[in-house]
């Protein structure tokens, strides 16, 4: 048993296609199932059904690749320890972060760790959560920034800040005259949510109950007002600046992007508050955690992330 082999069974896995994962491994195809075979006649079982049209990994196959993905993240950890003094802030970190974070916290990020790091540039992915959780997973990325809760075995996550739920508005709106607004008052109003699937849509409705009543009410009765089409929060933030109606954005969010005052309109929750913690995650066998630390550090330092805690005490205290 080799890593090479333990490294072709990994990539298999996750291709499930042998010329693929051939690819992926820069070796020829051949090469690739000879290796995969020999492994599998040393263990005794089969690793892989195979067919003409697909390769399923087998139950005692996927107990043995989950361990032999933690062989190769170990080896990375025996590499830096054999190198003594190695800098681990000068090569790339690969980040991932969802779709409703990334594009807002990320301007602000960079510039930050840039000038902590300067030799620690990002590969950078958005994506939905469970894309990030499986690529995490996989070792294809070093880190990423989701929302809680995030369970996943032998990842740790570090709370980085809570953002809170404002609503954005048409500047000529009726509520725009109120200091504060109610979920419930938002349940009379035409809706703009993510689609279903969204991470941020379940988090809204979760934290927001009389929503819920109104999508289920308004699905029932098949009424056009409540639209849950939309792919972005940029989609859905040009829509209420068209008048169609009014969503409900995570503060960065609301506030990344100025229209001019007599367009849109932003207005917080009356308490409770809706708010959603943010956090980075990370594999606990990954090598090199004064990246980690450094990432997280930068973090913190962002105004975005402050502004987030300043508008933040209503949800603190219900913690």
């Amino acid at each position: 048993m080799t890593l090479t082999e333990l490294r072709y069974v990994v990539t298999l896995a996750r291709e499930r296609h042998f010329g693929r994962a051939a690819e992926r491994c820069h070796v020829s195809q051949p090469t690739l199932s000879v290796a995969v075979k020999k492994l599998e006649e040393e263990l005794g079982i089969s690793l892989f059904e195979r067919s003409k049209s697909s390769i399923r990994v087998t139950e005692v196959g996927q107990r043995i690749i989950d361990q032999a993905q933690t062989v190769l993240d170990q080896v990375g950890v025996i590499k830096d320890l054999a190198q003594d003094g190695k800098n681990q802030l000068n090569s790339p970190l690969k980040v991932g972060a969802i779709y409703t974070i990334g594009p807002y916290l990320f301007p602000h990020l960079l510039p930050e760790l840039r000038r902590a790091a300067p030799e620690m540039p990002l590969f950078i992915e958005e994506n939905y959560t469970a894309n990030l959780r499986q690529k995490l997973r996989h070792s294809e990325l070093d880190a990423i920034i989701i929302a809680l809760p995030f369970d996943e075995p032998e990842v740790v996550t570090l709370p980085l800040y809570d953002e809170p739920f404002v609503v954005l508005l048409p500047a000529d709106h009726p509520l725009t005259e109120k200091d504060e607004i109610t979920a419930e008052e938002m349940a009379e109003e035409q809706l703009l949510l993510l689609g279903p699937g969204h991470c941020f849509r379940d988090q809204v409705l979760e934290s927001c109950p009389p929503l819920v009543d109104a999508v289920t009410r308004r699905a029932g009765e098949s009424q056009p007002g409540l639209v849950t089409e939309g792919s972005s929060l940029e989609t859905i933030r040009h829509m209420v600046a068209s008048g169609l109606g009014i969503t409900v954005l995570p503060l960065s969010a609301a506030t990344a992007i100025k229209y001019q005052e007599d367009i849109l309109a932003v207005r917080p929750f009356a308490a409770p508050v809706p708010f959603r913690t943010v956090a980075l995650a990370w594999r606990v066998t990954f090598p090199r955690p004064k990246a980690i630390d450094m990432l997280s550090l930068a973090a913190s330092q962002c105004r975005v992330i402050e502004r987030a805690k300043e508008a933040t005490p209503a949800a603190a205290a219900q913690k």
